[in-house]
């Protein structure tokens, strides 16, 4: 079985890329199932229910979000429509949306979960052990995957050592910039960050002139995301078909 996990979805030119790329990538690579991480897909903050419709008919079955989550407040109206929506567990408001959801994989159960750090990030509501821990002791699956949405390294390191007995991949996001760090932590497959898709000449997606306008010439200015050629990163990793342990994990970048 292989897994592919699309990094950050940043604005229209990542949702291109997408576009362009998955269907070839899911056949080269054999891709039985597939996770994105969409959060910066509208506009670069948050998602709404049309770019979720377009980007489940590219062929992803499930797509977790972070701290731009509730960027548009359209997904207190949407959001029970989406059925492959995740929310982080643990940043505010704590009691809304889902977190985690079990699919049947060629027989297999796989537990996608998405959790929030605490280290620099906004909105945390609570820490995210407890909530690893209750899928653990609670949901029945062959394999349980982590989007780990956070700013700190050591964070999510620390959290892929910690559960490396009893998760089997943890792929970390939100800071755009693909790690070079991908390799097996015990029997968990690990990443520190994915990447993103999105403008190739940006400053992690966002428009460099306006950042230069806003951070050197002290002018007010609205968020912009970039525009123009554009890159793709994901992993994906490879699992047992029998034992559901995964046996390597190879990021991608296009």
């Amino acid at each position: 079985m292989r897994i592919l996990f699309i990094g950050d979805i940043v604005g229209s030119s990542g949702r291109q890329i997408v576009a362009d790329l998955l269907s070839s990538i899911k056949e080269e690579y054999k891709i039985d199932f597939v996770i994105a991480n969409g959060e910066n897909s509208a506009h670069g903050k948050g998602i709404t229910q049309k770019i979720y419709n377009q980007l489940m008919s590219y062929g992803i079955d499930v797509i977790t979000l972070g701290n731009h989550a509730f960027a548009k407040n359209e997904i207190y109206k949407f959001y029970r429509e989406c059925d492959d929506l995740l929310i982080p567990a643990n940043m505010e408001p704590l009691d809304f949306g889902h977190y985690y959801k079990v699919y049947d994989v060629k027989n297999k159960e796989i537990c996608v979960i998405n959790l929030y750090g605490e280290a620099f990030m906004n909105r945390v509501g609570d820490s995210p052990y407890p909530y690893m821990d209750w899928v653990l002791e609670n949901v029945k699956a062959d394999y349980y995957f982590v989007d780990f949405h956070a700013e700190s390294t050591s964070e999510k390191m620390f959290f892929a050592n910690y559960y490396k007995d009893r998760i089997d991949a943890l792929c970390g996001t939100h800071t755009h910039v693909q790690t070079a760090d991908a390799r097996l932590i015990g029997n968990t497959a690990y990443i520190t960050d994915a990447g993103m898709c999105g403008a190739t000449d940006s400053i992690i997606g966002r428009d460099f002139e306006e950042l230069k306008r806003f951070l050197i010439l002290n002018e007010k200015t609205h968020f912009k995301v970039a525009t123009g050629k554009s890159f793709f990163n994901a992993v994906v990793i490879t699992v047992d078909d029998e034992t559901m342990k995964s046996t390597a994990i190879e990021a991608i970048a296009r």
